[in-house]
């Protein structure tokens, strides 16, 4: 059976909040029998369990099987620079052993030549045929061509030397590179029998790979009684194969959450049977631990005048447990974990906007947004950026916000709604019968609405709860009645109040103390 290998990229990544499932389309023709279609390389990631082949073609696929795959050329950069700049000494090496070898055959000829010479120049001066100084000019340029040709020679052989050292360096960083391990590549070889000759085969491979996720994050943005949510999602992978700019959707399934549906088992209750006393053979000491035993004490276990920008948004689509979204445009996202942001919906929600203040923790009036999901979507937990208009006011967190949910979003102080909690009396007496002590104060609370709209102020506060029954807490002003109250002494108030218009609360309370009884926790 022949292998072929054919060159399959990525064409669709589907993303789950903790892995991802890609998708290789490639094609080839087969002459009719039987083949081998090898898909390489694939992630080390990948899940050999999760691959699933299909296509199309008069093809029949007869099997799957996943294997090692090695390159014939390292892809480690380190690796890979080293090789080139090894390849370009050897070069430069080579290149200076030839020009040493052409300097050595000039001096010998230059050599050979003076030597020649010598002899006719010596014939010629006794037969009167030469002039001396024609003698000395000949001899002169023979030396000098010498002396530079051996100048030469020399610089090239410390060129060798240095060239040689460096050669050594980047051979022992070679060495060391190819030592790290590189994580196994994968291949898909995908056994087919082909019915007729000249077919046209396109296969497609899915398959799950560990080590990609997506996050979702948002901006909240408040203007006015409209909270606009642009969702975004934050797709980072480190999977070992790029994923170039392909139909990439995501996904709010958890696949890992699909294992089963939990059962539950007794609940049992029983008496409290405290274990025997220690026998006295050991007088007093600890037994030592039976063997295989834990030793002791360890456990085993903004609006503008032109039209508004417009934002890309992903197209939907619902499932029974889950919904996938598809951006609107193509996104490329490397295999080197950095976090790359998609548009996925742009919501606008209504929002009720009031004031809590707690006086009695801080004189500030908080401006709350309380916002119902009137939309399809399910929003996932993650990191949102609250905006009031143009004003950065908050970082928060979005807990799971269904469809019909409400919640709450705090926007910052509001400095233009003023409360004010003064002790307008206290006083401290003992009863007429008996030795009971008694402490009384009274509270007054006034809240200004400074904004030029009506505002609902919510004002918390409290009573003191006692916990033994020497200590009595009676009420003697709550005017106007809390709206709200709980058996651990909370109060609430909401106030409505017209722009520039003011109100007021009255708290006061009595602690009877009976005789001997000194009071712990009091504050004021």
């Amino acid at each position: 059976m022949d292998t072929v290998e054919i060159d399959a990229p990525v064409v669709g990544v589907t993303v789950y909040p903790d892995r991802a499932r890609v998708t290789r389309r490639g094609g080839v023709r087969l002459a009719a029998g039987d083949h081998r279609v090898r898909v390489a390389p694939l992630s080390p990631g990948l899940r050999r369990d999760s691959i699933r082949v299909g296509g199309r073609g008069a093809v029949t696929v007869l099997g799957v099987d996943v294997s090692a795959w090695r390159q014939a050329r390292s892809t480690d950069a380190q690796v890979v620079e080293l090789e080139r700049r090894r390849l370009e000494l050897a070069d430069e090496l080579a290149e200076v052993g030839d020009t040493d070898a052409v300097e050595e055959q000039r001096g010998e000829f230059l050599t050979r030549l003076a030597e020649r010479a010598g002899g006719t120049y010596a014939r010629a001066l006794a037969a009167g045929d030469a002039a001396p100084a024609d003698v000395a000019a000949f001899t002169d340029s023979v030396s000098g061509q010498l002396a530079e040709s051996r100048a030469r020679r020399r610089g090239l052989a410390r060129r060798r030397t240095e060239l040689a050292e460096e050669l050594a360096a980047v051979d022992r960083e070679l060495d060391a590179a190819r030592g790290k391990r590189e994580p196994d590549r994968l291949a898909a070889d995908v056994s087919v029998s082909v019915d007729a000759d000249d077919t046209e085969v396109e296969l497609e491979l899915t398959y799950l790979v560990d080590g990609a996720r997506w996050t979702p994050s948002y901006d909240l943005r408040l203007v006015e009684d409209t909270m606009t949510v642009t969702w975004f999602g934050l797709v980072s992978q480190g999977t070992g194969e790029d994923w170039p700019e392909c139909e990439l959707q995501l996904s709010t399934a958890r696949p890992a959450a699909a294992s089963g549906v939990p059962e539950l088992s007794p609940w049992y209750l029983d008496r409290l049977r405290p274990e025997p006393p220690m026998a006295a053979s050991f007088g007093g000491m600890v037994p030592p631990p039976a063997p295989g035993a834990a030793p002791a004490g360890r456990p085993r276990a903004a609006r503008s005048a032109a039209p508004a920008m417009r934002e890309s948004v992903a197209e939907v689509e619902q499932g029974v447990t889950a919904a996938t979204y598809r951006p609107a445009r193509p996104v490329a996202v490397p295999a080197d974990g950095s976090a790359h942001r998609v548009s996925i919906a742009v919501l606008e929600l209504p929002a009720r906007l009031d004031h809590v203040s707690a006086p009695v923790r801080a004189a500030e009036a908080h401006l709350r947004a309380t916002v119902r999901n009137t939309s399809d979507h399910t929003l996932l937990p993650g990191p949102a950026s609250v905006f009031h208009g143009a004003d950065f006011v908050a970082a928060t967190r979005l807990t799971t916000w269904a469809p019909g949910e409400e919640t709450e979003l705090a926007l910052g102080i509001d400095d233009r709604v003023r409360v004010e909690r003064k002790l307008s009396r206290r006083t401290e007496s003992k009863a007429t019968l008996g030795s009971t002590r008694r402490r009384e104060v009274e509270y007054r609370i006034t809240v200004a609405n400074h904004t030029p709209r009506p505002a609902t102020v919510e004002v918390r506060d409290q009573l003191p709860v006692s916990r033994d029954e020497a200590v009595a807490v009676r009420e003697t002003a709550l005017t106007p009645p809390p709206a709200e109250r709980t058996e651990l002494g909370e109060l609430t108030w909401r106030l409505s109040l017209a722009p520039g218009e003011s109100g007021e609360i009255a708290l006061g309370f009595r602690v009877e103390l009976a005789k001997g009884v000194e009071l712990t926790g009091w504050r004021e």
